[in-house]
């Protein structure tokens, strides 16, 4: 399946301010199920753009916009092409079958800053396995269980909530979901990353999220590798969810992060839209 994805957005303001460098992490992972055959990325004229690998390997445009201006805008086409991916094809290492297990010390080694946690966030809707369950069923129970106890909200700007004010809220947009997801499953013993990019389905059912940029979480199971969850949607990822960013915080995978200077207070507003639409072959 070939797909396109055009993305805009436009942060304008009422006088000229200064920018920040500002990092645009947008750019889709390749590997065998995801190819990217075009791809254009645009920012204000003057800016000088470089294109950099991160920490985490993301592809990053750092932008650097040396002079002041009421507008800062960014758009980017990209041509995909999609090979389905089950979801569910994998095996688990013995090792990691059932729920609690223990990461070989190799493992645990590579992937300590991902077991990094704080106290887990207490469940009311869900308690964690008190004797060993299949780690699968035991994490899609989970998954679908945020699901179907918060609500979803979209919230365009500003930072993740905590799992604290996700919980006590009742809701969250998709950032807050992966948060909370990651933090619960960290207190599991896991292994867990933030992931972001696009989700692309053209179905008829409803898809939380679905037109916007999207978020999720990355689970270390040995065997099968870094799993991804859903929970905004309740589903496990497949080929229709297209990874830009990897990272431990919210931060690590914000699809722009930058600021803008003023010696006073400045209005400002942001638009931004995102389409995603299936080529046909001519």
């Amino acid at each position: 399946m070939k797909v396109g994805i055009y993305y805009q957005t436009q942060y304008a303001y009422t006088e000229p301010v200064s920018f920040s460098p500002h990092l645009f992490r947008l750019f889709p992972k390749s590997d065998r199920y995801v190819s990217v055959r075009q791809l254009a990325f645009q920012t204000n004229a003057d800016a000088k753009v470089n294109y950099v690998r991160d920490l985490f390997d993301n592809e990053i445009a750092s932008c650097f916009y040396p002079e002041k201006s009421a507008m800062m805008q960014a758009g980017l086409q990209i041509e995909l092409e999609l090979t389905p991916r089950n979801a569910f094809g994998f095996l688990l290492n013995s090792h990691a079958l059932d729920l609690p297990f223990q990461y070989t010390a190799q493992e645990a080694h590579a992937l300590s800053p991902y077991l990094q946690r704080s106290p887990t966030p207490a469940l009311s809707f869900w308690k964690p396995p008190t004797t060993p369950q299949p780690t699968i069923e035991a994490l899609v129970a989970l998954n679908t269980a945020l699901h179907e106890h918060l609500a979803y909200e979209r919230r365009d700007e500003g930072a993740a909530y905590t799992p604290e004010e996700t919980l006590r809220l009742g809701r969250g947009a998709c950032r807050d979901f992966a948060v909370l997801f990651a933090e619960v499953t960290r207190g599991l013993g896991l292994a867990a990353r933030l992931a972001s990019g696009y989700l692309c389905e053209f179905g008829s059912a409803e898809k939380r999220a679905e037109g916007s940029l999207h978020a999720w979480t990355e689970i270390y199971l040995p065997g099968a590798g870094w799993v991804g969850f859903d929970p905004t949607n309740g589903y496990l990822c497949n080929h229709h969810h297209i990874t830009a960013a990897v990272g431990f915080t919210p931060d690590d995978i914000s699809p722009i992060l930058g600021n803008y200077f003023h010696p006073t207070s400045v209005s400002g507003s942001m638009t931004a839209s995102l389409q995603i639409v299936p080529h046909e072959d001519p």
